[in-house]
């Protein structure tokens, strides 16, 4: 038998602060990650995982990107 077990946690505020941040830049990631991957099978080709880690040490290189270096630490 299965049985679950529920917890609440109450962050304060600078924590709501790092989790929101830290679950912004894994939704920026992921729909990046997927966007590549749709335009590389729509033009008949295959993205697999080293490719997508490629791009997301390229995203953290740039410039625009610099806060998904923050989350990380």
């Amino acid at each position: 038998m299965r049985k679950g077990v529920k917890f609440r946690i109450y962050p304060n505020r600078e924590q709501k602060n790092l989790i929101n941040q830290t679950l912004g830049c894994c939704r920026l990631i992921y729909n990046k990650g997927l966007a590549m991957r749709n335009d590389a099978y729509a033009n008949g080709n295959k993205v697999g995982y080293g490719q997508t880690s490629a791009m997301l040490t390229e995203l953290k290189k740039n410039n625009d990107f610099q806060f998904l270096k923050v989350v990380e630490q």
